[in-house]
């Protein structure tokens, strides 16, 4: 393969490759904190997606009208123990229910077979914690999505989005020499930034995330005009966190390959 080709893609999962609209995450965000008595709207959970989970959760009690709720409850501010607490009560709610929400989303059984055509190695990273992954992996594997690598929220050292470090371990698991030649997809502006610290292309969706905030029925029922200014709202967040093209789902990528591969057989870099 020259030097002017792509060499891989890295893909986020929730929202990207399984998991229309990234539910699983945000509803389980809801219910989690509803058992300690405070309110969490599906918006506000949808906000931080795309950080570790205990990242996510440190994120939701920074909201003021959640702090507020929690001091008015508990008569004091959230502290690092109760972060950990709700992450307790939040992980085995998580590995309970992500198996209801891990059907591919439309277009990435196809998409990914036409990488593997391309002869391009497929990556992966999460901001699930490995325990909830090692659900996620077998159930996507059954219905037909099989990455070569996939790296877990919580599992470096180093830590998670926005950082590179898990778009650079799938580099260094790939072995792909040149992160020029790789390409990070997903639906959330901490993803879209991770792969820009890692230095590579990075596409961001618009109607299958979390941004979007769209069931799949939600998406079957909006009318054009709705999905366009959805799309248009959220590629506006997207580009401002620097992603390179801007796509509604999976389905559309390869176009956009082909076009990284002309502007990469005429010299540019990401």
């Amino acid at each position: 393969m020259s030097d002017k080709q792509l060499a891989a893609v890295i893909f986020d999962w929730a929202g990207t490759l399984v998991d229309f609209g990234s539910l699983a995450p945000t509803q389980i965000f809801v219910d989690a904190f509803a058992t300690f008595g405070i309110t969490v709207s599906l918006a506000q959970a949808s906000g931080p997606m795309g950080l570790s989970k205990r990242h996510h959760i440190q994120s939701l009690l920074a909201v003021p009208e959640i702090q507020q709720q929690w001091q008015a409850r508990f008569g004091r501010p959230s502290s690092e123990a109760d972060i950990d607490e709700i992450y307790e009560r939040f992980m085995p709610m998580q590995i309970a229910k992500v198996g209801e929400y891990s059907a591919p989303i439309p277009g990435a059984i196809d998409t990914l077979a036409a990488l593997r055509q391309r002869g391009l190695k497929i990556g992966s990273c999460s901001g699930y914690p490995r325990q909830v992954m090692e659900v996620v992996l077998p159930l996507a594997k059954a219905a037909g999505i099989v990455v070569d690598h996939a790296v877990a929220g919580d599992e470096l050292p180093a830590g998670g989005r926005p950082g590179a470090y898990m778009a650079l371990a799938n580099l260094l698991a790939l072995a792909i020499p040149d992160v020029c030649r790789c390409v990070k997809v997903d639906d959330t502006r901490p993803g879209i930034e991770e792969g820009r610290n890692a230095g590579m292309w990075t596409v961001g969706l618009a109607l299958s995330g979390a941004p979007a905030g769209l069931t799949p029925a939600a998406f079957a029922a909006a009318t054009p005009a709705e999905l366009d200014a959805i799309r248009q709202r959220v590629r506006t967040e997207h580009l401002a966190g620097g992603a390179h093209y801007v796509i509604d789902s999976v389905a559309d990528l390869l176009p956009v390959l082909d076009d990284i591969e002309r502007r990469l057989a005429a010299g540019e870099r990401p």
